[in-house]
């Protein structure tokens, strides 16, 4: 069947015309100023990471990207926000595990996490760490197990509180090892790693971060850390993993959108985020915090919140973890 010339060149028109938007949208983004929602105050790790990203973004884009800090509901109501902020690519989240951990944790939220932020990027890694009070009279991992099982429910592990990064990495640890420990939560590190030190609890997994200066004083004794690999950090301590196979839980970060943001929007910020944690000046500001860089492409970034998810979710069902 012959198509006329007219035809043809109306079919072909439409085709340009149906694929320049999308293409126009691309080239010239990001055209006005970006907002990156971080669900925690200033001065927490993850407005560290997202002012770090957005500064290098800044910069090199000629456009603003600000940090727009929206606490509360561990992280809930920032993220409640970009779910149903206009899937534009100018409104973005900071991800990080409390994302992980909320979307079994709670109940009743007006989002779903996994359907409702489209992966983007993925940003950086840190080590949490396994630490003890110095009096414990165990040295490595495999003694500590081997204490708590001959002293069941006399070990107190400090967390952040419940649901936090901190609790359910401990919650995980018990889950694998079938150690009997006894959860105390505080609001915030701080109080913990005081505690932790003075001996009112015994363990605490800790991001790396938080507790390096303590580490290094010789206030705390660190028996490994939590990622797959050893840190660079601190290269002489094993993992956690070395002990415990397939154990692993890290402070992570990373960046999502909207649902239904365009394609290549996702596209042109998964380049721009991911040349930036291959800068030197990022991947030494990402040191100086105990952590390294974590590129992804949009659905590698995906997957590894999927597998988060399910996860945590997992843990939050052995331990029966509850909100107050």
């Amino acid at each position: 069947m012959k198509i006329a010339r007219r035809d043809f060149l109306y079919l072909a028109s439409s085709a340009v015309l149906s694929t320049f938007p999308r293409s126009a949208a691309a080239e010239t983004y990001p055209a006005r100023p970006v907002h990156i929602v971080v669900g925690f105050p200033p001065g927490a790790a993850s407005d560290i990471n997202a002012r770090l990203i957005g500064q290098w973004l800044a910069e090199h884009t000629g456009q603003q990207f600000i940090v727009d800090n929206r606490p509360g509901a561990g992280s809930n109501i920032g993220t409640e926000a970009v779910a149903h902020a206009v899937p534009d690519g100018y409104t973005l989240l900071l991800v990080t595990p409390p994302n992980a951990i909320n979307a079994s944790l709670y109940a009743d939220l007006n989002f779903n996490f996994l359907r409702d932020i489209a992966p983007v990027a993925g940003i950086m890694r840190t080590p949490m760490v396994m630490e003890i009070n110095q009096a414990l009279p165990v040295k490595t991992v495999a003694e500590f197990i081997a204490y708590a099982k001959a002293n069941p429910g006399k070990i107190n592990f400090a967390s952040s509180g419940n649901g936090t990064g901190s609790h359910v990495a401990a919650e995980l640890f018990k889950f694998m090892t079938g150690v009997d420990m006894i959860h105390v939560p505080y609001r915030g590190p701080a109080q913990a790693l005081t505690d932790l030190i003075s001996g009112r609890v015994q363990v605490m997994f800790d991001v790396l971060t938080s507790s390096m200066a303590h580490i290094r004083a010789g206030e705390v004794c660190a028996l490994a850390v939590t990622t797959a690999a050893r840190s660079t950090a601190l290269p002489d301590l094993p993992t956690v993993a070395e002990t415990v196979p397939g154990y692993e839980s890290s402070g992570w970060a990373g960046v999502g959108a909207p649902k239904g943001t365009p394609a290549d929007i996702i596209e042109v910020l998964n380049r721009d985020i991911s040349a930036s944690v291959t800068d030197a000046h990022i991947i030494a500001a990402l040191g100086n915090l105990g952590a390294g860089p974590m590129p992804m492409s949009a659905p590698d970034f995906g997957k590894f919140l999927a597998e988060e998810t399910e996860k945590w979710a997992k843990v939050v069902k052995f331990a029966n973890i509850k909100l107050d």
